[in-house]
């Protein structure tokens, strides 16, 4: 059956508030392990995690870094207006030439209060002692967000602003505002490039010293980049997936890790968090555009376009097509859209293991989750329910092991 005549409802459980991880564990590498092999399911602690995971593995993590994306702007009768930076405009070829703006930029928001943000008005914040003055300008309204014009009066970038007068967006379910520890746990270790509006969760728990076992143990690590938008927390409100719009989201990824992949076609690959399978799996799917002669389609992935592209083609020629093009054409990083849903009837075509958190019911997550292990995923979350773990993005996670 395709995926888009699933009904959401299938895809549900009970998830009492106490089970949610509003803050995170003292220790990143103290969090529960799950780990599910051939379904049987056993426990451990991340620290631990290297000894779940095969020699001459190659596990894939996403460096993408939070960004302060939530601006507060006071307004001189007192009211405030929350400024909830989404993406950047569509005029920016991609989020990094986006954040390197200087001056001014547009951006695309979700804005709280908007009701009360009368025509015309310029909003205006100071963003430190300095005397750099940060402004606010309402450009148009949008079906599913408005465009904004921010503008600031000195040379930083759009990136060290943000950093210097925003917060940290934390998902809507964690019902607190950011605090100080937040700053540093909502983000990887390794987090390199500004982008996201929400951590690859699954990375929280790594540490130094679990990255020193890995390379005692002969597995590799490398990275990809995939900026998380604020879709990722999108509830499915459509009866049928049919119905129901994936959002797109950028990655960047470097003609060295496609070479990388290629050559571990035959160890273990390992996904560190769903947007790294996500990102993994579209560059086969842009393999096969490459692999298709004379084919010039636009390079990214739409929402449906797996399930209704017919091809027999092996991961290693799909992804040395798609390496050979970018040696051709000089092309050094790779940077596109992916709108890649994965959900029952996916059949993974690169990835063998997922390393990540557990999700909220009626997610696309949790689709991505089903797809993987197939209705196993119900005895794994009952398991993880009945046995205190620790829910969503400050939570505890679980490695899920299956057959690409």
């Amino acid at each position: 059956m395709h995926p888009k005549y699933l009904s959401i409802k299938d895809f549900t459980y009970q998830l009492p508030e106490e089970k949610i991880a509003f803050h995170p564990l003292a220790e990143r590498d103290s969090s529960k392990l799950l780990v599910y092999h051939d379904g049987v399911i056993e426990e451990s602690v991340y620290r631990n995690i290297a000894d779940y995971i095969p020699d001459n593995s190659l596990l894939v993590f996403n460096n993408t870094k939070v960004v302060e994306a939530r601006l507060f702007f006071q307004k001189p009768s007192g009211g405030v207006i929350e400024i909830f930076c989404l993406e950047p405009h569509e005029q920016y070829a991609d989020i990094t030439t986006a954040m390197l703006q200087s001056q001014k930029v547009l951006w695309k928001c979700l804005i709280g209060g908007a009701s009360k943000w009368k025509h015309g008005q310029v909003l205006e914040k100071n963003i430190d002692l300095s005397g750099i003055k940060l402004q606010c300008r309402f450009v148009e309204r949008r079906t599913d967000c408005f465009v904004v014009a921010l503008s600031w009066n000195s040379s930083l970038s759009f990136a060290e602003v943000l950093h210097k007068a925003g917060a940290i967006p934390l998902p809507p379910y964690i019902k607190r505002n950011a605090e100080g520890e937040d700053s540093e746990r909502y983000q990887t270790i390794y987090a390199t490039h500004d982008g996201s509006v929400a951590a690859p969760t699954a990375g929280l728990h790594f540490t130094p010293a679990i990255f020193e076992n890995l390379k005692e143990k002969n597995i590799q690590t490398d990275f990809v980049t995939l900026h998380v938008g604020a879709g990722t927390f999108k509830p499915v409100k459509a009866e049928t997936m049919e119905k129901h719009e994936m959002h797109g989201e950028f990655i960047d990824v470097s003609i060295e890790f496609i070479e990388n992949l290629i050559k571990n076609l035959n160890n273990a690959i390992i996904a560190v968090g769903t947007t790294s399978l996500r990102t993994i799996e579209s560059l086969y799917w842009l393999g096969v555009k490459k692999s298709v002669a004379a084919n010039n389609q636009p390079l990214d992935i739409a929402q449906w376009e797996p399930y209704e592209t017919d091809t027999n083609i092996s991961p290693k020629d799909a992804l040395t097509a798609l390496f050979d093009w970018m040696k051709e054409n000089n092309i050094q990083k790779l940077i596109t859209k992916t709108q890649i849903i994965i959900a029952p009837t996916y059949k993974p075509k690169i990835v063998n293991a997922l390393i990540t958190n557990f999700h909220q019911p009626q997610s696309t997550l949790l689709l991505l989750v089903a797809a993987l292990i197939g209705d196993d995923w119900k005895k794994v979350y009952e398991y993880a329910l009945q046995n205190n773990f620790r829910f969503l993005s400050y939570g505890d996670g679980c490695l899920l092991n299956f057959t690409s």
